[in-house]
């Protein structure tokens, strides 16, 4: 008979493998009180476990003792995560913890990742099936609370991008047991409707307040949504499983406003922009059809002798329009200057003298014109022309001016 024997590092071996490649045991969730617990200098953690039955000896790595967020005491009751091994040297069963909370969020924080991971291998998350916004939404649903500071936060934010788009309410409760069904009527009633995009929104909280986004119920019903579907939920730190569920996940409800609507003045300066471009795109078009047909134009005068002829005749016109036009100046030019040599004429001929009551004298003799008395001899016949005939007269000495005065 041949007998095995073995080393006890080897059964210690053994049975580390066998427990580290147990698909339950190397991930587990376990629920107990925290009891021996030392810190030690290297940072590490060596505790108990134990609930009424058993115990379990623990040990966390300074790696991850660096992670909590809660002053760990003997006594505390805690949800804890890890993996459970084999410690060789004492042979003794060893849980190696990784995370470690308080019980009450422990507890809430197991359901989450347990409904995070079965959701997710439904397809639920799959980044393939969300849906882009859309660019210009008409009607926006809104699923929140109507008294929320989050509801006026997001209608502020509205009012001020984007004041065209249309806003539907539908009210529901964000917190406690009725919650969840609450929430899905809301969004089932905003199917309803003829919304473009919906925003889930709820302002920030502890996780048991937030608790109601971590439901199931809540989750199916975002993923059966038609339109694309926005979270804004807690602070940016929050996230819930509606937030892996939907389309889009803003940091807060303020933010899943901001990523609904675009921003009315980059709008308007992208309609400036294109504005613009279609104006250039425009001319530059008016631009190529007005040289092509100015080219066939000149091409065709070219080659059309009717047109040619045409153009010639419209040339002769304007020649003959031009020779009249000056033609018809030099005339008038002409005839004012003439007018004016007339007026001078009149304005010397002697005749114009005549006209005033003078008269022309002039010796008989030999036709010369007087102009003072001492160019006739007494007795000298003279002849005097008047405006309307002529008159004889014969040279006598003037009359003293004694006389002139008598006779006047």
């Amino acid at each position: 008979m041949t007998v095995n024997i073995i080393s006890i590092s080897q059964i210690t071996s053994y049975l580390r493998e066998l427990l580290e490649n147990d698909v339950m045991l190397s991930d587990i969730w376990v629920l107990g009180e925290v009891s021996n617990l030392k810190r030690a200098s290297s940072g590490h953690y060596y505790f108990t476990l134990k609930d009424d039955a058993a115990a379990l000896d623990v040990a966390m790595w300074r790696t991850y003792t660096s992670r909590l967020t809660h002053n760990l005491q003997n006594g505390d009751a805690v949800l804890a995560h890890g993996r459970v091994s084999i410690y060789e040297p004492s042979g003794r069963l060893q849980f190696y913890v990784d995370m470690l909370q308080p019980a009450g969020v422990g507890l809430l924080h197991a359901r989450f990742e347990e409904l995070k991971q079965r959701l997710a291998a439904e397809g639920l998350f799959d980044e393939s099936r969300k849906r882009p916004l859309p660019p210009l939404p008409h009607r926006i649903g809104i699923a929140t609370s109507a008294q929320a500071a989050a509801l006026r936060d997001i209608l502020t934010v509205l009012a001020r991008r984007y004041p065209l788009v249309e806003v539907v309410l539908s009210p529901c409760l964000v917190q406690g047991e009725r919650a969840p069904d609450s929430i899905s009527a809301a969004l089932y009633r905003l199917y309803a409707q003829d919304v473009d995009l919906i925003i889930l929104a709820r302002g920030g909280g502890s996780i048991e307040d937030l608790w109601c986004f971590n439901e199931e119920i809540v989750a199916r019903t975002v993923f059966a949504s038609p339109v694309p579907v926005i979270t804004g939920v807690g602070h940016e730190t929050d996230t819930t499983i509606v937030d892996y569920v939907a389309d889009v996940r803003a940091a807060t409800p303020s933010a899943a406003a901001e990523q609904a609507v675009p921003d009315r003045a980059v709008l308007a300066e992208a309609v400036t922009v294109l504005r613009q471009q279609l104006d250039e795109a425009i001319s530059a078009q008016l631009w190529m059809h007005q040289n092509a047909l100015h080219s066939a134009t000149a091409t065709l005068q070219r080659q059309n002798p009717a047109l040619w002829l045409a153009r010639s005749r419209q040339q002769v016109d304007d020649l003959v329009q031009r020779a009249t036009r000056q033609v018809r100046y030099l005339t008038e030019r002409r005839q004012l200057q003439l007018d004016g040599l007339r007026q001078q004429l009149i304005t010397l001929s002697p005749y114009a003298t005549l006209h005033r009551g003078y008269a022309v004298v002039q010796r008989t003799s030999d036709g010369g014109v007087v102009t003072a008395p001492a160019q006739v001899q007494r007795g000298e016949r003279l002849r005097l022309t008047l405006r309307a005939g002529e008159l004889a007269a014969v040279a006598a000495p003037p009359a003293p001016i004694e006389e002139q005065h008598t006779d006047d």
